[in-house]
This record gives structure tokens, C-alpha cells and sequence, in this order.
């Protein structure tokens, strides 16, 4: 793995005890290692860029399209690989397009200096997800997508490919979020069953299935008569930076509960379905939806997997909130049900209770949400 510049010293922690020795960093930690040189941004931070129990990270001001999406592997770089597969290059700092069907790499302002025990995890945005572009973080010398391990010194890239919507970044746009922990932090099986006992992570009783609480799929008629929306093709670009700007009849068509209470999954089409169940995230821990089982392979759900501490909680202003979940069926017509098993949490311990939950404060755009599109749409 890459190493370069001066030795980081390890992360700060307050006295712990054994059971908080491994964790997810939040939100003052994020900062303490920034300031402690593990995180080398080449701008200060926004004032809303640490959130309860991630990074945001902000795309840089090059952009290159290339042939195809790739791993440098190890003893390659990134910048290795950019050079032997770019199209072209084009500045963000006024603003491009970026099209569907197109693989691009952007540098991030953020590059990272981990001690040895601090690894960390990447995942799109919320927003990101429910625009339907597929965002990957990319670090020198790896085999995998979204995964940096500990003692990492080096650069980090988006892989960006918008799937549905062509979009307009600019330099400073954040698309994906960085998570950091310390150790193994997941529950295991009873710890997640003590911890639905007594905080009742979803609205149903037996809901945890061996490391994960599972999360199906709401295909009943709701009060509303719309169970989701599908994307439409063609369409104008979608300005990421840009709140309530956009009207949902431009871009999205409603779905309406069918008697059957099931949905037919076109291929290569973009869905936004919500969970049958109430969600929340009690302020010690976080959480990740993972697939439920990697072999149903014939749709893939919920690019945008991390839940921060607070979210549905009663305490920071929810009462459980609905996971929406962004569907894309694969090669063949796939037909999902109501109650469908779709997905699973895992939940994960912080380190410590963030100074801020989300909903606190801090522009959460989906605390005690239904079935809702990204913040972009009107309504």
C-alpha cells in the first residue's frame, strides 16, 4: 500500500473501555484526525461537511473520461492507469456536464493519511444514489471499490457514472462520503437482537436475520396510491448542487399499487421504492444496508448505504423513517412483491455519541421520510 509524506500520529481517543475499543469514528474524531494530518484536504472543510459518522468528499477540479472502468491493483497508481485510459480531460471549476453512459474520474480534494488502525469505507450519497449515478471511490494500489485499509497514504478518486440523469458537477461537488472505524465495529447476531429488544430498530418484532435486520420492500396502497417512481429516459440535466429545483413530472413517472401488490422490474430501468418498514438508528451506533443475499442477483438495491446515528430516532426528531431504496433490475424482467426481503442493516458501534445526530441541526434532507425523491424535486 502507498506511502508517503510525514508519519501520522495515532488518532486521539478519550479513555475507553474494551467494549468501545473498535467503533466507527464520528464526527469530532473525523475532525481530531484531520487535524492530526490522517485527512489532508487541499481546501479547508465546509462548515457542513462532517456529519455525525462520515466525511463528505469534494470532487476536485480535473475531470477525465476513460475507456472503461478499472482497479490500479497493487503496485500501480491511479494516476497510472488515468494515463493509459483517458479520452480526454475538461475542467469542473465552471461547472460540466457529465453524461450517461460515460465512465469519468475526478481527483478529490481529500487525500488521506491513516494510521494503521483506522481504515475506512466509502458509499454515495443519498442524493447521489436517488439520481441514479453510480459513484465509486478508487485509492491507489487496491482491488476494490470503497474500501481503504488502515495505514493508507495517498490520493483518493470518484469513479462517476450517471446511469439515468446526465448531471452538472462542478469542482467542490460531494457525491460520496467517507466513513471511518476502528477495528470490527458490527453487531454480532446477539448483540443486534439485545439491541432491537430494547430500542426497536424497525416496526416489527422478528426482524433480525443473523448479522443484519432485514428490510422488505412496501408495495401496498399507502394512502397515497404510489408506491414508487420510475426514472424517465431523455431528459434535462439535473444540476446536483441545486435544491427544489426541478419539477418530478420532468424526470419521474409515478407508480400506482397494483390489486396484486407487486411490480414487475423493467431491465436497465431506474426505480425509487421505499422499505415496508420504520427505520431508526439509535445514537450510539450506525448503520449500512448490504444486500440481502448475494446470490438473488437479479436486481440491485440501495446504492447509498449509510445511515448516520439519529436517523429515525424520536430523540433528533424522527419516528423511524422509511429506507428509500434505489432498485435497478439486471438482465431480465424480475417481479418484486409486497414484503419482499430486499436488503439488510447492519448496525455498528461508534466510538462515541456524536455532538450532533443526524436531523440535528445539520440540513438532514431525510429525517422522518416516507416515499421521497432527492432533495433536487419540488414537492
Amino acid at each position: 500500500m502507498r506511502q508517503t509524506g510525514r508519519r501520522v500520529r495515532s488518532l486521539p481517543v478519550a479513555p475507553a473501555s474494551k467494549s468501545s475499543a473498535e467503533g466507527i469514528l464520528p464526527d469530532r474524531m473525523i475532525a481530531a484526525l484531520a487535524e492530526a494530518g490522517g485527512i489532508r484536504p487541499r481546501y479547508p472543510f465546509a462548515s457542513d461537511q462532517i456529519q455525525p459518522a462520515s466525511l463528505d468528499l469534494r470532487l476536485g477540479t480535473i475531470a477525465y473520461r476513460v475507456r472503461a472502468s478499472f482497479l490500479p491493483g497493487p503496485g500501480t497508481t491511479v494516476a497510472q492507469r488515468i494515463a493509459e485510459l483517458k479520452l480526454h480531460e475538461f475542467s469542473l471549476a465552471g461547472g460540466a456536464v457529465l453524461e450517461t453512459g460515460c465512465v469519468y474520474i475526478v481527483p478529490l480534494i481529500e487525500s488521506l493519511a491513516l494510521p494503521a488502525d483506522i481504515a475506512a469505507a466509502a458509499n454515495p450519497k443519498s442524493s447521489t444514489g436517488r439520481l441514479d449515478v453510480f459513484t465509486r471511490v478508487i485509492a491507489d494500489e487496491t482491488r476494490g471499490f470503497d474500501r481503504i485499509a488502515g495505514g493508507y497514504h495517498g490520493p483518493l478518486y470518484a469513479e462517476i457514472s450517471p446511469k439515468t440523469f446526465p448531471v452538472l458537477v462542478r469542482e467542490g461537488s460531494r457525491l460520496s462520503q467517507l466513513r471511518l472505524r476502528r477495528g470490527n465495529a458490527a453487531l454480532g447476531d446477539e448483540a443486534l437482537r439485545a439491541l432491537h429488544a430494547s430500542e426497536r430498530l424497525v416496526d416489527r418484532t422478528e426482524a433480525v436475520m443473523g448479522d443484519g435486520v432485514a428490510v422488505s420492500i412496501d408495495l401496498g396502497a399507502n394512502g397515497t396510491g404510489v408506491v414508487g417512481y420510475r426514472a424517465k429516459r431523455h431528459t434535462a440535466v439535473i444540476e446536483v448542487e441545486r435544491r427544489g429545483a426541478y419539477e418530478v413530472a420532468d424526470f419521474w413517472e409515478p407508480i400506482a399499487a397494483q390489486a396484486d401488490r407487486s411490480l414487475i422490474l423493467d431491465p436497465d430501468e431506474f426505480y425509487i421504492l421505499a422499505s415496508n418498514e420504520a427505520v431508526q438508528v439509535p445514537p450510539d451506533y450506525a448503520a449500512e444496508m448490504m444486500p440481502f443475499d448475494p446470490l438473488v442477483g437479479e436486481f440491485r438495491v440501495h446504492y447509498a448505504g449509510f445511515f448516520d446515528p439519529g436517523f429515525g430516532y424520536a430523540g433528533s426528531g424522527g419516528l423511524g423513517s422509511r429506507a428509500v431504496l434505489e432498485v435497478r433490475s439486471r438482465e431480465v424482467p424480475f417481479i418484486l412483491e409486497h414484503g419482499q426481503i430486499v436488503g439488510r442493516l447492519v448496525y455498528e458501534k461508534m466510538l462515541a455519541r456524536p455532538d450532533r445526530l443526524y436531523g440535528q441541526g445539520i440540513g438532514s434532507n431525510y429525517q422522518a421520510q416516507g416515499l421521497k425523491l432527492s432533495k433536487h424535486f419540488r414537492g
